[in-house]
């Protein structure tokens, strides 16, 4: 055998071994989803048995039980899920195409874009439901077209991009921070439970449009899977292997910030879940395998068990944004640390 065919070989058993990782991995996180999901909707404050909950699926009338199961448990699993996975998808997207991890939308400012609209829609307009929503999304849109433009000269630099982002979410922190300070008592407690991120009150409803965000938007940022992985290689590197880099970024932002924008006008903005996906999901299928399907999958996995933890094994019901702050605000620490030292990427 040559050394090239040796070289061919060697390179393609890499690439199975790559492929064979990434898929136990999502084999792995689907079913830890899955007992999330079955332990959600049998164990709350009393125990349904599953025979039961599987009745109620199926849509049979038991007594008491299709309450709490169709009307409270199911809504809010499905709306989490849903959640977690648009969050995951997009912050893995952000990280991946601007090669570090510190790159997500919850630091880069377009989340707070989001939180910024709905913020003022609460307070100065007295505002709600479909209305918050659609303002939080146009707002999310706008601060991200916002965000690339100022960042673009020759092509957008992943380090512009970041520190740009950085800097507008300042900005809008501030703003968040003058609107509550103006807002009259009842709007003020809206606007803060908004704001913390949650499914409270979660309606089957309110899947449609995330189920929608994550097929269209979900969907782009999938085709767009194997030009961001070659991406991660470097612009230069990405360019030589026939990938239109220009082409390929906008096409990622269109689709994180869609799937994002959506998210965050449903649930509100819940920290930290994009930010944490990425690196979990990269420690787990490895530096060289596709991130975006395992980083969706972890993202629903911290929403659905962040949001059981808040409801039932502290002492206080909390919403799923705050367990998901205090899980990701130590991690961004050591993450600048370990950034600022190796100069490592996601």
């Amino acid at each position: 055998m040559t050394a090239l065919a040796f070289t061919a070989d060697h390179v393609a058993h890499g690439r199975r071994q790559r492929r064979n990782t990434c898929r136990r991995v999502i084999g792995c996180a689907v079913v830890a989803l899955a007992a999330a999901f079955a332990l959600t909707l049998t164990l709350g404050q009393s125990f349904t048995p599953p025979q039961v909950v599987l009745d109620v699926l199926l849509g049979k009338d038991v007594p008491g039980a299709s309450f709490t199961i169709g009307q409270l448990r199911l809504p809010r699993a499905v709306l989490a899920i849903l959640a977690g996975l648009s969050f995951g998808l997009s912050g893995a997207a952000f990280q991946i195409m601007l090669r570090n991890p510190l790159a997500s939308p919850d630091i880069i400012g377009i989340s707070f874009g989001a939180s910024a609209a709905a913020v003022f829609a609460i307070v100065f307009l007295s505002a709600s439901g479909a209305v918050v929503s659609l303002l939080a999304v146009t707002g999310g849109l706008a601060v991200a077209v916002a965000i690339y433009g100022l960042s673009s000269r020759n092509g957008v630099a992943g380090t512009r991009f970041i520190l740009v982002g950085i800097g507008v979410a300042a900005m809008l922190e501030s703003f968040i921070s003058y609107t509550l300070s103006q807002a009259p008592s009842w709007n003020l407690q809206e606007a803060m439970r908004w704001l913390t991120g949650s499914v409270n009150g979660a309606q089957l409803q309110q899947a449609l449009p995330l189920s929608a965000a994550l097929v269209g938007f979900g969907g782009l940022l999938l085709s767009q899977a194997r030009n961001l992985e070659a991406l991660r290689l470097g612009d230069d590197m990405a360019a030589g292997l026939g990938v239109n880099v220009a082409r390929t970024r906008l096409l990622v932002i269109m689709g994180a910030v869609g799937v994002l924008a959506v998210a965050t006008a449903v649930t509100g903005p819940i920290a930290f879940v994009a930010f944490l996906s990425g690196p979990i999901a990269a420690r787990l299928v490895g530096s060289e395998g596709s991130l975006l399907m395992p980083s969706a999958l972890v993202g629903a996995i911290l929403v659905l068990g962040g949001d059981y933890v808040g409801q039932f094994l502290l002492p206080t019901r909390y919403p799923v944004g705050v367990v998901t702050g205090a899980l990701g605000a130590p991690y961004l620490i050591y993450l600048i640390v370990r950034v600022n030292r190796t100069g490592r990427s996601l």
